[in-house]
């Protein structure tokens, strides 16, 4: 299925991993900026929003279930005392659905109180649980984010806030940009291969660390720069700066590539590259490498729209056009327990434009096949409209393997493209012809080397020692002899 048209109560397709953000302010309470930076990060994951401030003496937290708008009201974030906070919204990708796994994590223990809200998933969650227990931690949920939690408070009864943060990265493997509060230090920490972003603002009167710069933007900041992998970025609890901690260096990173094609707003800037412009590079070199001749070029909405752009812009005398109209008012959490529900959300969601596609043939744009459901009813919908012949351009290569490391993709079985066979995908989503884009072109529209992208759901290489899995570099999990 296409990623781009998956409700978050579907299990046909890819959904999002999570949106993190903390804020230090000079002058003003972190509740409503914190408020607002979630909404701008809702596109990230819409099970749960929490949202813990501290007040220079104690924690105050809001944590409820669904949207930012219906987890909080104004009387909501009147509680919600101080001008340190840190933000969450959640997709479950590790973890049971319910207000137990819904974060920022908060403990309190000897040196102080602690929150935490994590974007990522590490793969070595269980070990390390099994580990804390035999030492008397117990825990209340069945996430990563209450074990990262427990490590780092227990580092924190030995050490200084830095060591303390390097001895929890030592212990960590997999993927996590989290956003962590310390009494009321704000503190912002990515993991060693940057899997996931995380990115540094200034605002007028204080400082911000969040998933996306959108966030920021938002707020009315300024980018400052990216928080680099292995890296820990520490506000001041005055909101007048903040000090950064080079705590691991390795070789190579493994960005996820999927936040460039799929995740991210498109007004997004990651490690310096606009998502918009990403994406219409990737438009233009799904052209050069398997441009088709057709009378137009259309997107999936919303997300493939702007492959679509570049795609067009790069095609000689081809029409761009909307063939697919959205209805915004199903929402994505529109409920489908069944097969049968999962055809119907397609018809419920996109309509086509009987005149841009009758009679004419048509290249349809999106960023992703994963099942294949979405797909097959959109050619089929095309067809029915009176289209000559429908021609699929994808701006992902096949996805063939899972994901571990936070999207919430399926396993191999369910995977329409894992056994590698284009012409078997193509047969059955119904299209005239169907091709995807390379992976060394996802590498140069992002403008970074293959070999520092995490690619894992498309060669069934991890940059993480996942049992049962192949990687694509020399990585062991650390040995938890502690």
């Amino acid at each position: 299925m296409s990623s781009g048209e998956v409700p978050a109560q579907d299990t046909t397709g890819p959904t999002e991993k999570c949106g993190v953000v903390g804020v230090s302010h000079e002058t003003e309470g972190a509740a409503l900026p914190t408020y607002y930076a979630l909404y701008a990060l809702q596109h990230r994951g819409q099970e749960s929003a929490g949202i813990v401030t501290h007040d220079g003496f104690q924690q105050h937290e809001h944590i409820g279930m669904g949207l930012v708008g219906e987890a909080f009201d104004q009387a909501d974030i009147d509680t919600l005392h101080g001008q340190s906070g840190i933000g969450h919204v959640r997709y479950p990708t590790a973890g049971s659905v319910d207000e137990s796994n819904a974060q920022p994590f908060t403990v309190s223990f000897e040196a102080g109180s602690l929150a935490l809200s994590h974007n990522g998933n590490l793969v070595n969650t269980e070990a390390l649980r099994s580990k804390l227990t035999e030492q008397g931690h117990a825990f209340s949920s069945d996430g990563d984010t209450e074990v990262i939690a427990h490590d780092l408070a227990r580092n924190l009864l030995e050490s200084d806030l830095v060591r303390a943060v390097k001895r929890t990265m030592e212990r960590l493997h997999g993927s996590y940009a989290l956003t962590v509060m310390h009494d009321d230090t704000v503190m912002g920490i990515r993991d060693p291969e940057g899997n996931r972003p995380l990115i540094i603002g200034e605002l007028d009167d204080g400082y911000v660390i969040a998933s996306e710069s959108a966030a920021i933007d938002t707020l009315g900041g300024e980018v400052v720069r990216d928080v680099r992998p292995g890296e820990l970025v520490v506000l001041a609890e005055d909101g007048s700066g903040f000090d950064a901690y080079q705590l691991q260096s390795p070789e190579r990173t493994a960005n996820c590539f999927f936040e460039y094609v799929y995740f991210a707003r498109p007004d997004s800037v990651i490690d310096g590259e606009l998502v918009y412009e990403v994406r219409r590079e990737l438009g233009r070199k799904l052209y050069e490498e398997a441009g088709v001749e057709t009378d137009v070029v259309m997107p999936v909405p919303d997300s493939g729209r702007a492959f679509a752009s570049g795609y067009a812009e790069a095609a000689p005398d081809v029409e761009f056009a909307e063939g697919l109209m959205k209805n915004r008012y199903v929402g994505r959490t529109f409920i489908m327990p069944t097969q049968e529900a999962r055809e119907r959300a397609v018809r419920l969601k996109l309509n086509p434009i009987r005149s841009t596609v009758e009679d004419r043939s048509v290249t349809l744009i999106d960023d992703s096949i994963v099942r294949g459901t979405t797909s097959r009813q959109l050619v089929g919908l095309l067809r029915e409209a009176g289209a000559e012949s429908v021609h699929v351009r994808i701006g992902a290569p096949p996805i063939t393997a899972p994901c571990y490391m936070g999207i919430d993709m399926a396993d191999r079985d369910e995977l329409i493209a894992a056994e590698g066979d284009v012409g078997a995908v193509e047969e059955q989503i119904g299209a005239d012809s169907l091709a995807y884009i390379s992976p060394g072109a996802v590498a140069d529209s992002i403008g970074t080397a293959r070999s520092d992208l995490c690619m894992g759901c498309v060669t069934g290489e991890y940059p993480y020692d996942i049992e049962g899995e192949a990687t694509d570099r020399d990585v062991a999990a650390p040995v938890l002899d502690e």
